[in-house]
């Protein structure tokens, strides 16, 4: 039997959600249309989390994630590296690449766990807390290109790969790890000399959907290796 549930919990729920993929922010009709409940319980809704600092609404009405969502994002920052770590060394000792989870944190890219290859005789020296801007490396532009992916302005790609300008950024493969609400995250490799794409990108792409996994971000999603497997039974069949 299916637990009992609290339905304006679950709707409130789904309004943060919504607004955590929507940077540019929602209005009442949007949200109202969104939900398939009138204005009036979307108003009662968003009162109730503004009142906790978890929405904000400006003077167009719009409204968007408050400072309450971002503390609480950051609290929960510890947890997403413990159970990132150890997918983290897996990477990086296959790939011979320093391995990061990254989170959007404001304009930024931040680097929330690090693992480093034990058997390279060297690597990047990548610490937790970097932070650079989006725009900027394999991990930042595999996040904007999943916003794009779901705004439906970009078809769906498996992994970014930025073979690095010699300066600012090193060479770098990432994936968005999907499906984790209210949290925009990559998982990446970055290294000093070029990334074969085409041998890491899907064991970067695995990685993320291994920890969207375990962090509960939704039912288990075949990995491209997976796929490729199947593709290849169906063909002897």
């Amino acid at each position: 039997m299916a637990a009992e549930t609290s339905q304006t919990l679950d709707r409130g729920l789904k309004v943060l959600e919504q607004l955590a993929d929507a940077p540019e922010g929602l209005t009442v009709p949007e949200i109202s249309a969104a939900l398939g409940v009138n204005r009036t319980v979307v108003y009662r809704i968003l009162a109730t989390l503004e009142q906790h600092g978890l929405i904000r609404r400006d003077a167009g009405g719009r409204t968007r994630l408050g400072l309450g969502a971002l503390q609480l994002a950051r609290r929960a920052h510890p947890l997403v590296r413990d159970a990132a770590v150890p997918c983290l060394r897996r990477l990086a000792e296959e790939t011979g690449a320093t391995a990061h989870l990254t989170i959007v944190d404001g304009l930024d890219a931040l680097a929330v766990a690090v693992a480093e290859p034990t058997w390279t005789d060297y690597h990047v020296a990548y610490r937790v807390g970097s932070r650079h801007p989006l725009e900027q490396g394999a991990a930042g532009l595999a996040i904007l290109t999943a916003r794009r992916v779901r705004a439906g302005l970009d078809p769906a790609v498996p992994y970014v790969h930025v073979p690095g300008d010699g300066h600012r950024s090193a060479p770098g493969i990432a994936a968005a790890v999907p499906a984790l609400a209210g949290v925009e995250a990559s998982v990446g490799v970055v290294s000093f000399s070029e990334l074969d794409s085409e041998r890491f990108g899907p064991r970067v792409a695995e990685a993320a959907l291994e920890l969207a996994e375990t962090l509960g971000g939704g039912p288990k999603v075949p990995s491209p290796r997976e796929s490729v497997r199947e593709e290849e039974g169906a063909a002897l069949l």
